[in-house]
């Protein structure tokens, strides 16, 4: 399984994530936001280098040029709700791709201990597509691969991708150990040293979703 840091080589792409991480720029959640969908679209960028192209030929006001589009065909899954800005900038690019939603959470059976629980899938058929999972935080792993487990009832992609903003290590191993695949792809646009005892990133940046949307009961 390829892992992908993109912070590994110095790009805009880490500055956006520095603003995510600062406790005084969060304070501004529609900046929280555009930062999640200003990744996306690096994200994309980055990961559309990756893709098969076809050549068409496109009709300018003078004349005619060979111009390559992309030739997967895409679907673009979330997990909600902390992934739909980060989706939105995927999306933004990949246009014409289709779409799938997830809903998971963490249900606590006890402070530190909880299990991941979905709900909820809408997806298109996936048989033979370039499947792109994303989500701001690959802590423990465990959300990925539940939601990538529930996405297979809908059919085999051809090519899978998981995207996250911030990664721990103990993740990345944990999908590394469970998905050993040559076909799965791991996306970060940064990867973090630990978890804490609530299996949260350290330093992380906090809860995502929260930052995003505002706080759940």
């Amino acid at each position: 399984m390829p892992v992908i840091n993109l912070s590994s080589t110095n790009s805009v792409l880490n500055t956006f994530v520095a603003e995510l991480r600062n406790v005084e720029i969060q304070q501004d959640p529609l900046r929280f936001r555009n930062n999640l969908i200003r990744i996306g679209e690096i994200m994309a960028y980055e990961l559309s280098k990756t893709f098969a192209y076809n050549t068409k030929s496109v009709k300018t006001p003078l004349g005619n040029h060979d111009s390559n589009f992309i030739k997967n065909k895409l679907v673009i899954a979330t997990i909600l709700r902390a992934g739909l800005p980060l989706h939105q900038g995927f999306l933004n690019f990949f246009d014409r791709a289709e779409n799938a939603f997830i809903s998971a959470y963490r249900k606590y059976t006890s402070k530190e201990q909880f299990d991941i629980q979905v709900e909820y899938i809408s997806s298109p058929d996936l048989d033979g597509k370039t499947l792109i999972l994303v989500d701001p935080m690959l802590a423990t792993g465990a959300s990925f691969e539940l939601a990538y487990e529930a996405l297979l009832r809908k059919g085999k992609p051809e090519t899978i991708h998981f995207a996250s903003v911030i990664a721990s290590k103990d993740g990345v191993a944990y999908l590394q150990e469970k998905l050993d695949i040559d076909q799965i792809y791991v996306w970060c646009a940064a990867i973090d040293p630990e978890l804490n005892q609530k299996s949260y990133i350290v330093p992380g940046l906090g809860d995502a979703g929260d930052l995003a949307y505002g706080e759940k009961l």
